[in-house]
């Protein structure tokens, strides 16, 4: 029986995560496949997939949100096949940014401007969709470094947006 891995959480910021990886047995390991999940205002899961080469591994995961819960999940790509998962979870410090106020108006049939406040240099996220369950799912997006963007859309139907 393949073990999972053993994750350990070697330290946290206010952007950052590192962690350890490594198996108790002594099957070989050539990688590892991770997952670290978040969720943005409840409505949207976000996902980052990282492949590592090799038996060992500390990884540091960057650009990440202050005050935010994250969910890290692993597993062991080995020569007997792939391990079973492991999942740790951690917060990472400091105050989570104030969300945007957001505005979102129609400049014809098929644009619509999004403007919004908040902090300067930073990237947003534009989550946009025409119901909740596909804005959770699988919405339309897009990022940038400003407070407004004009967004195309299909004709005769209502959006969500989500910033």
């Amino acid at each position: 029986v393949i073990p999972p891995p053993v994750i350990h959480i070697e330290s946290y910021s206010e952007d950052s995560i590192s962690f350890s990886l490594k198996m108790t047995t002594n099957i070989k390991v050539s990688g590892y496949v991770v997952n670290i999940y978040w969720t943005f205002d409840t409505h949207r899961q976000e996902k980052r997939t990282l492949i590592i080469e090799g038996e060992k591994s500390v990884q540091k995961v960057a650009n990440l949100t202050a005050h935010t819960p994250y969910e890290i999940s692993a597993w062991a790509r080995t020569e007997l096949g792939d391990s079973p998962l492991s999942f740790v979870h951690v917060v990472t410090s400091g105050t989570r940014p104030a969300s945007p106020s957001l505005k979102a108006k129609a400049v014809n049939q098929t644009a619509v401007e999004c403007s919004w406040t908040g902090p300067r240099n930073v990237v947003y996220g534009i989550f946009y969709a025409t119901s909740f369950l596909e804005l959770y799912r699988s919405p339309h997006n897009t990022t940038t470094t400003s407070h407004n963007i004009t967004v195309l859309v299909q004709r005769d139907e209502q959006y969500l947006f989500l910033v």
